[in-house]
């Protein structure tokens, strides 16, 4: 074999090296970010590594900031052996979601925990893409600079939006409650935000659906994920798996067209699910039109609590209108549930706020309208998460990155990595 061929073959066996050490970081990190501290032999007990590889690794990791030494455990037998555990305190991520009545940005370290959290109320659809995105890239700026002073590098940026995203291009294609068509989003924020890392584009309700599973519903697998604003969106996650479809336009579920004939929705087409559960249908059948809680330009959070407080002290029309859109909510949902068999459905946004009054009603409209016997098993809760859902969901998509390649991350200048000398080289 010529020499640059021997070159050429151990250049390759070189890189497969790397790409097994990177997967092996991964698994470390996974392993702790899943289950806690370890000790390094419990480490190489659960992955099959050896303990040799496994403190190679980890020495990796700790000159990385992902991980950290902590106390000595003292066991019953044998020698007190050293913890390790995620750390990431040194690193951040950030989601920020544009919604048509407010800003929001989320920053998590890589441990998961909020580290800083914006809102700002807002009306996006009078100002437009370019004054909305200037804004939010303003907020990121003010928290990402804040956690720059204190030490913390920020590693990825998700923005999310609720509309048709193309996500290999970072364009929203389609957002008609926004006034947003073939819309540049990722283009212009990374051109905003400067040197800030990887900066994806996603759909609110996909991110929403991953915060559900990545914080509270830990052990779901199968949800759905409804957001309720002036639009419905669906996050679906099946066997952990959030779905996209073949494009990734998935779960544009508030243009499934229920009432035929019905109100005209923002796309374009009459009776669209949207124009029956979306928020604007909701405060119209409850309240008149110089109503403050139809007014908007106040703060939707405001709004919606002053609807809760009239539900909670019995009025008559807000109950009413409640109990429509609880139907309503529930025949759509009764389709989803039909077609992904969740265990969980999950009501977002506004529907989480008001979930009160419209959880158990979609739970018993589904009974009816679900073809499995006791609805398939899918149980229907309000989300935990509140509003800051789909930014949370951004950041902790930002993390994924991170955790399938640490290498991408700090430095490791005290780490020899393996290399592979070309047999037959030159002096």
């Amino acid at each position: 074999m010529s020499y640059a061929r021997r070159l050429t073959a151990d250049a390759g066996a070189s890189a497969g090296l790397l790409e097994v050490r990177r997967h092996n970081l991964a698994l470390i990190l996974a392993r702790l970010r899943s289950d806690g501290p370890r000790s390094r032999a419990a480490l190489a007990a659960e992955t099959g590594l050896t303990r040799s590889t496994v403190s190679s690794l980890v020495g990796e990791l700790v000159a990385r900031g992902l991980v950290a030494e902590g106390a000595t455990a003292r066991g019953a037998v044998g020698r007190p052996s050293q913890q390790v555990d995620l750390d990431g305190s040194g690193f951040h991520t950030v989601g920020a979601e544009v919604n048509l009545h407010y800003l929001a940005v989320t920053a998590l370290n890589l441990r998961s925990e909020v580290v800083a959290e914006r809102w700002v109320p807002i009306d996006a659809a009078r100002l437009g893409a370019d004054v909305v995105l200037r804004r939010l890239a303003g907020l990121v700026l003010d928290v990402t600079g804040a956690l720059g002073r204190a030490g913390s590098e920020l590693v990825g940026t998700t923005v999310a939006v609720p509309g048709l995203v193309e996500r290999a291009t970072g364009r929203v294609l389609s957002a008609p409650n926004l006034g947003w068509s073939e819309t540049p989003a990722a283009a212009t924020m990374r051109g905003l935000l400067g040197d800030a890392g990887p900066l994806l584009l996603d759909n609110e309700a996909n991110l929403a659906a991953r915060a559900e599973v990545g914080t509270d519903r830990r052990g779901v697998r199968d949800l759905v994920l409804l957001t309720g604003g002036v639009g419905v969106g669906a996050g679906v996650v099946v066997g952990g798996t959030l779905l996209r479809g073949v494009h990734g336009f998935a779960g544009e579920v508030g243009h499934m067209q229920l009432d035929p004939g019905g109100r005209r929705c923002g796309c374009g087409r009459r009776g669209c699910w949207e124009t029956l559960v979306g928020l604007d249908a909701l405060l119209v059948a409850a309240a008149d039109e110089d109503d403050p809680v139809r007014d908007p330009a106040l703060d939707v959070r405001s709004r919606l609590l002053t609807l809760r407080a009239r539900a909670e002290a019995g009025d008559a029309r807000t109950l009413d209108a409640l109990g429509v859109t609880a139907g309503w909510l529930g025949a759509g949902a009764g389709v989803l549930v039909n077609l992904f068999n969740p265990e969980l459905l999950v009501l977002g946004g506004y529907f989480a706020v008001l979930g009160p009054w419209l959880a158990t009603p979609v739970a018993d409209t589904l009974h009816e309208r679900v073809f499995a016997p006791r609805s398939g098993g899918c149980r229907v809760e309000p989300s935990t998460l509140g509003y800051p859902a789909a930014s949370r969901g951004g950041a902790l998509e930002a993390q994924a990155r991170v955790f399938a390649d640490p290498t991408a991350v700090g430095s490791s200048h005290s780490v020899v990595h393996p290399t592979v000398v070309p047999a037959g080289a030159p002096a």
